[in-house]
């Protein structure tokens, strides 16, 4: 009896060193449910692709959900080791690193996702993939979303006051906006949620772009190898058969 209690505690005691001795990476992700790329309690396509990374890399990846103007703070001081899922602007290079460093390696993405116009049922809004008409007030978008760029660039007024979709779908309904800017897989839950009978998605994405992992220029600069690795893995993992298999119950691009 002694000896078998023996050789449990000294298998469990190689397990957690094993696990210790791993290498920690330090990610930070958006306080919210994407789907179906994440959720707040780490499920989701994001989160089975990173899994399938720390296997093929035997790392550890520990997580923390955050508010994202909060995330991409913490990458820029070096509080994280990375992000996800961001996709590129020019000024988040002063946050951290893209995979491929001056010319953005796309083969590198975690995923593609679009961003699409939602409109009030019964609205006259309209979005030709070029321009809006009949807009009657500002759009808005999520706090900190890259698309609210593209939309300046439209010379459109905009509303940036909402966390979440279902806050901003309410604030349209409300007639407190006069469409919204909501990226792919949240119209996607918008339009399947309770709120659906009250909006209409348009048809045009505003734009489609890939979603990146990027890393803290502390964490590149001091482990440049494993970035590399890092970044390489997601690639290969991104295009297993077990990968696309995940994709395809979800019916989703990669």
């Amino acid at each position: 009896m002694h000896r078998s209690c023996a050789r449990v505690l000294l298998a469990l005691s190689l397990a957690s060193a094993s696990a210790a001795g791993k290498e920690n990476v330090s990610l930070c992700f958006e306080q919210q449910d994407v789907l179906p790329w994440r959720t707040e309690k780490q499920g989701g396509l994001n989160f089975a692709l990173l899994k399938m990374v720390e296997q093929r890399l035997d790392i550890r990846f520990d997580y923390q959900a955050i508010p994202w103007k909060r995330c991409l703070a913490e990458l820029k001081s070096n509080a994280v080791d990375g992000a996800f899922a961001v996709s590129y602007k020019p000024d988040r290079r002063e946050l951290g690193e893209y995979p491929g460093g001056q010319q953005i390696d796309a083969s590198k993405r975690m995923h593609i996702d679009s961003y699409v116009v939602i409109r009030k049922k019964g609205s006259k809004v309209e979005w030709d993939g070029k321009s809006f008409r009949n807009l009657d007030g500002a759009i808005g978008f999520q706090l900190g979303y890259s698309v609210g760029d593209v939309l300046r660039a439209q010379n459109v007024e905009v509303d940036e006051g909402s966390q979440r979709a279902d806050e901003l779908a309410r604030k349209l309904i409300a007639g407190r906006v006069a469409a919204a800017a909501v990226g792919g897989s949240d119209a996607h839950g918008l339009m399947r949620g309770p709120l659906a009978p009250q909006l209409e998605e348009l048809p045009i994405p505003i734009i489609e772009k890939p979603y990146f992992l990027i890393l803290s220029h502390g964490m590149v600069a001091a482990r440049p190898q494993l970035a590399e690795r890092i970044w390489r893995a997601i690639e290969e993992a991104r295009n297993s058969a077990a990968y696309k298999k995940l994709e395809a119950a979800e019916g989703v691009r990669h």
